[in-house]
């Protein structure tokens, strides 16, 4: 299973090359999209050319789903085909999702945080600079709030798991800040401010949103304002069992291709792997990837591609 869809080129000045035109440089392929995801679209179609053109067939059936809007979060993607096309899928598939690795392909990712992502509104006083008493500083106050919750949430969320690698911990993340007046001259009234939080599956997203409560209800007292949470996103993921044989081929193929040393892992980011696990199917994130997705002068390997589509086929071939 792999995303036939991309991000933006963004900043067009950054490109080397025609970020929509692939440009084959060496054993490189530039171009948006090139490593995310198109390279596991073309891995996962050399695979099955291979067996159709060797005339070898797997003893089950191997399957491609190509799917749209990964990169804003599958609503018109693999959600609909979960919720409303089941008749396409069975009890007993498992899934590869060529969506994630690093550059040495021992990533074998089976876990994936749980996420949520939470705006805060703090809502204070307006005045002018030069005369403070008069208002209640929201900066101010959302600057201590972030303090607080930075320091209380890593207190309480603090247990380590070793599956997750390199962040073996809960992770919570000062993010995006909006802009407010545009004047020096004025104590700020509101300010909004974003936290990335990434969960580790043995707490859940409600145990953190209580905590996230009371530090707030303390500041709300303590500085005399209000201030509003928002869930902005909200996923809570299953793990695959690492034990699991789908894992095990995973592992054992790529070792075979890329004669290296495979780990299943846990992963902070977030891909669509984790909705087919939510539905109780084996899932398993893999590919030999250099993380040029999302930015200026992406690449993907012909090296890695190749090499990824022999590791779909001995898995497919290995299945018992």
């Amino acid at each position: 299973m792999a995303h036939s869809d991309v991000v933006p080129p963004g900043d067009l000045s950054l490109w080397k090359t025609d970020p929509f035109n692939a440009v084959v440089k060496g054993d490189k392929i530039y171009g948006r999209g090139s490593e995310d995801n198109h390279q596991g679209i073309i891995s996962a179609v050399l695979a099955v050319k291979a067996m159709m053109d060797s005339g070898i067939r797997p003893r089950y059936n191997y399957s491609l789903l190509i799917n749209a809007d990964e990169e804003l979060g599958s609503e018109y993607g693999i959600l609909p085909l979960l919720k409303n096309h089941k008749e396409i899928f069975t009890p007993n598939d498992v899934f590869l999702v060529p969506d994630a690795g690093n550059d040495e392909g021992t990533m074998v990712e089976v876990a994936e945080k749980n996420m949520m992502w939470l705006k805060f509104s703090v809502l204070g006083k307006q005045a002018h600079a030069a005369l403070p008493k008069y208002g209640t500083n929201a900066t101010r106050v959302s600057s201590q709030l972030l303090l607080n919750l930075d320091k209380a949430l890593h207190k309480k969320f603090n247990n380590k798991d070793k599956l997750f690698n390199p962040e073996p911990t809960s992770t919570f993340e000062p993010a995006k800040r909006e802009p407010q007046s545009s004047t020096i001259n004025t104590v700020p009234g509101l300010d909004v401010f974003y936290l990335d939080c990434r969960i580790l599956p043995q707490y859940t997203n409600e145990e953190v949103l209580q905590e996230v409560s009371r530090i707030v209800q303390e500041a709300e007292k303590k500085f005399n304002v209000k201030v509003k949470v928002e869930v902005v996103q909200h996923e809570s993921h299953v793990p695959t069992d690492k034990k699991h044989p789908l894992v095990n081929l995973v592992v054992r193929s790529a070792r075979d291709v890329y004669n290296n040393n495979p780990k299943p892992i846990g992963d902070g980011g977030s891909t669509v792997a984790s909705f087919l696990r939510d539905e109780g199917y084996p899932a398993v994130v893999f590919s030999r990837l250099f993380d040029m997705a999302h930015q200026p002068n992406e690449y993907s390997s012909i090296q890695n591609t190749l090499g990824d589509a022999k590791v779909f086929a001995l898995v497919s071939l290995r299945m018992k």
